[in-house]
Order: structure tokens, then sequence, then C-alpha cells
């Protein structure tokens, strides 16, 4: 657990390279606002989540993983973590944020890059997969 880190991890400075290349600027941390979004555009009103699916609980293969080494903790734990991202997600929302969830396994698609900065200048629906819920 010590190894697990909780920012500039691989996905998230992924992230920030595209959002940088396609000219797009952000603050890191989002202090002050619920869930500590990993990226925020305050003038956009933008707070993007880069889950890593196992963490999260994603609908994918790596999401829907088990884990085999204290199993009944881990279950619990990912729950919550499930949990906690709805209902950030809810609070962001209802404060007039768009939040955008950047899924681990959805930066593997070649046009990942073109999605992303669609949704964060406003011009597509979703950065999750269709059909997978943005939480």
């Amino acid at each position: 657990m010590r190894a697990v880190k909780g920012r500039d991890t691989t996905p998230e400075l992924a992230v920030r390279r595209i959002l940088r290349a396609a000219g797009i600027g952000y603050r890191l941390g989002g202090r002050g606002l619920p869930g500590r979004p990993d990226l925020v555009m305050p003038g956009r009103r933008v707070a993007i989540f880069v889950h890593g699916c196992f963490w999260h609980g994603h609908d994918c293969a790596r999401g829907a993983r088990q884990p085999k080494t204290n199993a009944t903790y881990w279950t619990a734990k990912i729950g919550r973590n499930r949990a906690r991202d709805v209902a950030t997600q809810t609070v962001l929302e209802a404060a007039g944020w768009r939040v955008v969830t950047v899924w681990e396994c959805r930066m593997k698609a070649d046009d990942f890059s073109e999605v992303l900065v669609a949704e964060i200048r406003g011009q597509a629906a979703t950065v999750s997969a269709p059909g997978t819920s943005s939480a």
C-alpha cells in the first residue's frame, strides 16, 4: 500500500500531457472542492478525476477483478470508493461544476486524446465508455 501513489500517477500525467498539448490550462489538486479532483479548470467550471479501474470499481475487466488477499476488506473498500465517487460527483454538479471522469482503461483507445479534449471543451457527451456509468 505504501507504493500506491495518490497524485502524479502515470494515467494522471498522461492526461496532463494531452491537455497541455491541446493548449488547455488546469490547476492541480482541487483544494477546497469536494473529493479533491485531480485537475481543475475554474474558468470552465470543470473538475477532472483520473480513476484507476481497480481502485474505483469500474465496470471493465480490470475493475471487475476480485482481490485474492484480504478480499472482504478490499471489496468493502472499493464499494466505499464507488459510493464516495457518486456522492462527490453529485455535490460538484449541484454546485455548478461539470465533472469529467477519466477511466484508466479508456486511455488505451486510439481516439482518447481527441475525445478528452472535446469533452473538456464541452463538445462531447462523455469520456466514459458507452454504456458504462461515469461513477
